[in-house]
Parts: C-alpha cells; structure tokens; sequence
C-alpha cells in the first residue's frame, strides 16, 4: 500500500455519520459502528451512534444533533481479501500491491464466524494502520443442521433452529432443510431468503 498521507478532518453535520466513518471526539479518534436517526416528538432530530476508539476495543454511546458540527476524518479504504486465522489474528491482502496485515477481530463489523477465505471486504486505513474491517452485508451459507418442521407449521407462523456450516446458529422457515443454500445477514446472523442460484 502507498503511504497514505496525514488525514484531513472535514466538519459534517451529525446527521450524516455512517458505520465506517471516522470522527476527531474527545481529544481521541473513534470509529461509527452503529448510526440510528431518531426524531422525537419534541425537540430537534438526533443521531445516535455508537463509537469504538481505533486504538482499542473501548466502545461509548453519544447524540450528535441533526445541526452539530463532527469533525470527521479522511480514511483511506482499500478493497482487500481475507487469507486466513493466525492465532487471534486475522491475515488480509492488498490485490494490488498483495502486501499482507494482521487485524484483531474487534476491527470487524460482524462475526469473525461469516469470514471465510477468499472473501473481499473494505479495509480502512488511517496512516497505513487498518481501523476498521467493513464485510459484506450478506453472505450465502448452507445449512448444516435444521429442525424437522412441526406438522402443520406454516412459514408466516414460526421459524425453526438450524446451525449454518460455519457454526452459526439462526432462525429459518419450516421449509427450509439441511442442505440448502441461504442468504444471511452478516451483522446478526438473520436469515433473508433461500438463495436462488443464478
């Protein structure tokens, strides 16, 4: 990777933080994990965001009003795939210049569990140091493990348990059996839909 220069810091409105970005807070340098807009029946428009400090695993709450100044910092992002685990760390290369780094997983945005080798996800860098790991939102999986469908059980009524072949444990419907190909949501493991092959 090209050495990336000293970020620049760009004042947004609260409004606009994203899970990726970046901001100056506190004297300190966190990244947005989750962004949720609310509008409560009085007062202005809020955002609420939950922080994780890029030089550890500490994460904190706040409220960025709709109008307030963030400053938020420029970050590199490179498009890189995952190799493999060494110990508690994960392996990604650079396609492009294929310079290999380690990531802890409390970079991840999702479970270590939905990476698989191979996979290409968006790294962020911050002076040539990974801060974030953004994997895709979906993932297709096959179901290792499903409960038999209870007799009488419509899709709309229940899900069921199954275990998805890499250990993760979701709902589904009742007609979906062991075997089958789903699409999951990565950041908590939902099922979406039975994937249709193209």
């Amino acid at each position: 990777m090209e050495k990336v220069q000293t970020p620049t810091v760009m004042k947004v409105s609260g409004n606009s933080l994203r899970p990726g970005n970046v901001i100056l807070h506190a004297s300190r340098m966190w990244v947005v994990v989750k962004a949720q807009h609310t509008q409560p029946g009085k007062g202005g428009a809020y955002m609420c965001v939950v922080l994780r400090d890029i030089q550890g695993s500490t994460k904190k709450d706040e409220r960025f009003r709709a109008a307030e100044d963030v400053e938020r910092v420029f970050i590199e992002e490179h498009l890189c795939e995952f190799l493999y685990k060494d110990g508690e760390f994960f392996v990604f290369m650079d396609p492009e210049t294929y310079e290999q780094f380690s990531v802890q997983e409390a970079l991840l945005n999702a479970p270590a569990s939905f990476l698989a080798a191979g996979m290409m996800a968006t790294v962020g860098f911050h002076e040539q140091t990974p801060v974030f790991v953004t994997l895709p939102t979906q993932v297709v999986l096959t179901v290792e493990e499903a409960a038999p469908a209870i007799k009488g059980q419509t899709a709309a009524s229940s899900y069921k348990p199954a275990v998805l072949c890499n250990g993760v444990k979701t709902m589904v419907p009742p007609y979906i059996e062991t075997g089958t190909q789903v699409i999951i949501h990565t950041e908590d493991g939902s099922y979406v839909e039975r994937y249709k092959a193209p």
